[in-house]
């Protein structure tokens, strides 16, 4: 498939997505967010090949928000509408059923920010900077914002940043919780390719599981989250990999998963 916004690749099991407007700093119109969509879910979900999705930018930003050139067209409550349907694909990417690092470098701001805490891992380059700073300019977060900082970091340290529009570094991100870790620029995709070479070791069907049993959990009491956690567990025993994996264990050796 051809893209204009994004670029795609795939080697080693592996799926990586770059934002591709360097002229806007990466920043999300319809465009984009609609290729990010198509990508994911008539590209890879359809590509056994592929297990892991690695979501990045450039060295200087990853997205830098929305593209504020499009949404101030908006003239009312209807175009706002039709302009979040197309920001729906953030809450499609937390559902995907493959996992997603999205490796931060530079500016990860408002939709920026919401796309990567969309992602189910984080990496940060040392010079990213994170924040939802659209009160400053009459709106809220439309793409998640609101409701996956607070999960995230806390009540409290996301009304701060949302009330106030402040970033916040690599650093403290790391300290909130926000990010997985820290690494310099220059290495931080070979770090998030590291990571993902690893996931792609996993068996396939037991990392679908456990996507689909930490995400459904979320939304749960504790009570009916155990159940759904052991429906999920239960499964995974009609699975080739649970038995290749059992087995290889018992005869100290490596097990060599089918995805099955």
């Amino acid at each position: 498939m051809e893209y204009t916004t994004i670029l795609y690749e795939k080697s080693e099991g592996i799926g990586t997505i770059t934002l591709n407007r360097p002229k806007s700093m990466n920043a999300l119109n319809s465009t984009l967010l609609s290729e990010l969509g198509r990508v994911f879910l008539t590209e890879i979900a359809k590509d056994d090949e592929v297990k892991v999705v690695i979501v990045t930018g450039s060295d200087k930003f990853f997205a830098a928000g929305a593209d504020i050139t499009e949404i101030a067209n908006l003239a009312a409550p209807t175009d706002a509408y039709k302009f979040l349907q197309d920001a729906d694909i953030f809450r499609k990417l937390e559902d995907f059923d493959k996992p997603i690092i999205a490796v931060i470098r530079g500016l990860a701001l408002g939709g920026g920010c919401e796309l990567a805490m969309a992602c189910d891992l984080r990496i940060a380059a040392e010079n990213a900077v994170f924040g939802q700073p659209e009160i400053r300019i009459g709106v809220i977060p439309g793409g998640g914002g609101t409701q996956r900082l607070p999960r995230l970091i806390g009540v409290t340290k996301a009304k701060e940043l949302l009330y106030t529009g402040d970033n916040i570094d690599a650093q403290e991100a790391y300290r909130l919780g926000l990010v997985n870790k820290i690494v310099p620029v220059e290495s931080a995709m070979d770090e998030a390719r590291k990571m993902a070479s690893k996931i792609a070791r996993q068996p396939g069907v037991a990392l679908r599981a456990t996507k689909l049993s930490v995400n459904g959990g979320m939304s749960m009491d504790m009570r009916s989250a155990m159940a759904y956690e052991a429906r999920c567990f239960e499964i995974l025993f009609s699975t080739e990999d649970q038995k290749e994996g059992m087995k290889a264990f018992v005869e100290k050796r490596k097990p060599e998963f089918k995805d099955r």
